[in-house]
């Protein structure tokens, strides 16, 4: 009997260890940093022209590395090649076994028939099928049978310990509050999660092909412009995410707000070569420029060096007095390794934007204005006022009709109630972020020319190639041109206009880094009135004198960038919070302003209170102890001990009981002293 005791507390105490394992185990792994990808000498072409050539990169464990160069410089095509989407002609990519690589293409969007939470609950099918083994180990541990054969049994609660271990280790018990924490973050914790994708806009599917690969995560994380489709909050977040992201980042991206904050290492692809810097963003503009200041005073000074035997050579070779210095300066000048004159930066876009004439002070007004679609209020009880010279920033989540605005107040989409009024003078230039007239089968030349007729060829060729458009590159069709080139092609039109009240959607769209930064520069310039909507941090603090926020039922106005709007924004809140507490603590002075007699009296009451629960929690005790002691009795009765079950249901029992004692005993302590 007593061995059988003994057997039977091994059991009991064994099942118990089993029950609080998942909150027990530490999930934590450190993980060293190791190179995870490099490739070497890599090079590859389109037919006869080289794309790249010689590319050298190293991805290391914790790397966040921005892959940066102008448009149609190849960088899209390497992400491609490092993902296995796309062969090469030369050079090799080392990958260790196991590492796994995660890749989101500029232009992937999640195309399913099923829900939202069920599309992302698949790529945890692998903690599904754990739980399905996890459950049928509970029920053989569960038949009398096995129970009753204790080899079985514990082959059964070893193989349940270990993978009840792994499924801890690899998320088991919070992948579904990720699922929701990624879908919060990516603006889709107003949906309804039954939701079927195919229902869903564009945009909306390649915020969550986002989302699904982040729930991966993989080793290696490559993202194409994951920025574009994102609001201002939702890029807030995705950021906050990458910082704390586990494995490592490789990034194409053209903003540069978003850059500075993610990334540690910058790839430049120029001119079919690639150069490393450390640092973010802005550290490699300084240690660009810095480099190439570098490099044109030593090549001066080598021409410098150059020139001077030159002509010592020149001077002194035909008298014979000095032949042999000159002879030798000679072969000083053939010995020199004479170095190539720093490239600098390739061609840059040069544009500005001018007004046949100047609009009067008052260029819009807008009073009680409701936007929206099919009579479908979207936005309503808009009032705000531009005056001349004012560059506003529309901002405000997706969805809440900013492009609406802008298409309403040009006369595209139908008011649904108040007025748009337009000063005197007043000229559009409509800039569409879909470039939705761009469309034509027309070539690049004729697109332009068509609208100015009267100008000659040669002055049409000269503004296509202040935009980029040089050579063969006019005679393109306009519909098979690229994103970049046709956000150039827009600009130029837009240039030619020349209309007084600019209005733009999303204007650095599918423009490069060194784009953007021409048309800051010429919209800084511009001696007219603009109204944009962009989601470009860096773009709207350089080119913003106001922010106008618009919300469901209002428009504020700003003055300043896009940082002093965060800045106003953040002291709202912070003086909400003061007020909430202010108002907290005149309740408490009112309370403290009690007369002596009813103080005295509430401090008898809880006295009183205090006693009163100090014996109710002496008898809940008493109780929780006498319980304990008769389950401990009943898991060494016979009948109980081989009844594997009621073995589980009283060790659970008691354990619950041990935990609601160790609550009172800290309460009780707490109202003794």
């Amino acid at each position: 009997m007593s061995r059988n005791k003994e057997e039977c507390q091994e059991k009991s105490s064994l099942i118990a260890v089993l029950n609080v394992l998942r909150y027990t185990i530490p999930r934590h792994i450190e993980v060293k940093r190791m190179i995870l990808l490099q490739v070497n000498q890599l090079s590859k072409s389109y037919g006869a022209d080289p794309i790249l050539t010689n590319i050298k990169l190293e991805v290391q464990t914790k790397d966040r590395i921005a892959l940066v160069g102008r448009n149609g410089a190849g960088k899209s095509t390497l992400l491609k090649i490092i993902a296995g989407q796309l062969s090469y002609e030369s050079g090799e990519i080392i990958k260790p076994k196991g590492v796994e690589i995660g890749y989101l293409a500029q232009t992937t969007g999640l195309e399913s028939d099923y829900s939202i939470w069920d599309e992302m609950l698949t790529v945890f099918q692998h903690l599904k099928s754990q739980e399905r083994t996890l459950r049928q180990l509970e029920e053989k541990m569960a038949d009398p049978a096995i129970f009753n054969h204790s080899t079985k049994y514990e082959k059964i609660i070893k193989e349940y310990d270990q993978l009840q271990v792994s499924y801890k280790e690899n998320g088991g018990y919070q992948y579904e509050a990720d699922i929701r924490s990624v879908l919060h973050g990516l603006n889709f914790h107003s949906f309804d999660y039954s939701t079927k994708i195919s229902s869903l806009s564009g945009g909306q599917k390649t915020r969550l092909a986002l989302g699904k690969l982040l729930l991966t995560k993989p080793d290696i994380l490559i993202l194409d412009e994951p920025t574009n489709h994102l609001d201002i909050d939702t890029l807030s977040w995705l950021e906050n995410y990458l910082q704390s992201y586990s494995g490592a980042i490789l990034i194409v991206s053209h903003d540069r707000y978003f850059l500075d904050k993610v990334v540690n290492q910058v790839y430049e692809i120029s001119r079919l070569n690639i150069t490393r810097y450390t640092g973010n963003y802005s550290a490699y503009l300084e240690q660009k420029a810095l480099n190439y200041e570098r490099e044109m005073k030593l090549y001066e000074k080598q021409q410098e060096e150059i020139a001077k035997l030159q002509d010592f050579i020149q001077r002194n070779l035909a008298r014979a007095s000095t032949t042999k210095r000159a002879q030798s300066r000679r072969k000083q000048l053939e010995r020199m390794q004479v170095m190539d004159r720093p490239l600098g930066d390739e061609k840059s876009a040069s544009f500005g934007f001018d007004i046949e004439r100047q609009s009067g002070n008052d260029v819009l007004k807008v009073d009680s204005l409701a936007i929206g679609y099919d009579r479908e209020k979207i936005s309503e009880g808009l009032f705000f006022r531009l005056t001349r010279g004012d560059s506003i920033a529309l901002v405000g989540p997706n969805g809440i009709g900013k492009s609406t605005l802008l298409k309403t107040i040009i006369g595209r989409l139908p008011q649904l109630a108040g007025d748009i009024h337009f000063g005197s003078n007043v000229t559009i230039g409509y800039y569409d972020q879909e470039q939705a007239e761009l469309t034509s089968n027309k070539r690049v030349l004729n697109e332009l020319w068509d609208e100015y007729p009267l100008m000659n060829e040669k002055d049409i060729r000269t503004v296509l190639g202040n935009f980029l458009f040089s050579g063969d590159d006019v005679l393109k069709t306009v519909s098979t041109l690229s994103g970049g080139e046709k956000a150039r092609l827009a600009l130029a039109k837009l240039m030619m206009k020349k209309a007084n009240f600019l209005i733009l959607d999303e204007p650095t769209n599918h423009l490069d880094l060194d784009s953007k930064e021409v048309l800051e520069n010429s919209l800084i310039d511009y001696p007219g009135t603009i109204l944009f909507v962009s989601h470009d941090r860096y773009f709207i603090n350089r080119i913003a004198t106001k922010v106008l926020e618009l919300s469901p039922h209002s428009a504020t106005e700003f003055l300043g960038d896009y940082d002093y709007f965060v800045e106003k924004k953040l002291e709202f809140e912070e003086l909400k919070a003061l007020e909430q507490k202010n108002i907290s603590t005149a309740g408490s002075q009112i309370k403290q302003e009690k007369t002596s007699y009813q103080q005295d009296k509430e401090a008898k009451k809880i006295e009183r209170q205090r006693k009163r629960r100090i014996e109710e929690i002496e008898q809940l005790i008493e109780e929780l102890e006498g319980k304990i002691e008769e389950n401990e009795q009943l898991l060494c009765e016979p009948e109980i001990f081989q009844d594997h079950e009621k073995v589980l249901n009283l060790t659970t029992e008691t354990e619950q009981a041990k935990e609601q004692l160790d609550h009172l005993l800290e309460e009780w302590t707490e109202l003794a002293e």
